[in-house]
């Protein structure tokens, strides 16, 4: 068994102000930009540097409520992030919920840009 399955998530935008202003209210947090090439990306501040992951638009990138969910962690209690979902400009698509002692509570949302995030707290 392993430590962890994934390490990296890369979240794709289209408007990276709106984007970047979007997860900086909702987790009331802050996060550092740059380019790279024809790409622009805002990092999540994290403590463990290999359990992390960016915003990103270029190219390569489309936002899409299609694709693979991600789960952010909703600690300490995923109803403060959700309730800053819409006034951010996002729409929560499943208010939190319990699964049971395994896997905690879940919510999810679609973000500024159409993606479809999950949030959990255990």
């Amino acid at each position: 068994m392993r430590d962890r399955v994934f390490i990296w998530v890369e979240i794709p935008v289209s408007d990276m102000r709106r984007a970047k202003a979007f997860y900086e209210r909702i987790l009331a947090t802050e996060m550092q930009s740059m380019h790279i090439g024809d790409e622009e990306y805002a990092f999540f501040p994290v403590k463990e540097e290999q359990n992390g992951g960016i915003l990103v638009k270029g190219p390569r990138h489309t936002p899409s409520p299609d694709g693979v969910t991600v789960y952010m962690d909703g600690s300490p209690d995923l109803d403060i992030i959700l309730s800053r979902v819409s006034e951010a400009g996002g729409q929560v698509i499943m208010d939190k919920t319990y699964l049971g002692d395994h896997a905690g509570y879940v919510g999810m949302f679609l973000d500024s840009e159409g993606n479809r995030i999950g949030l959990q707290h255990l």
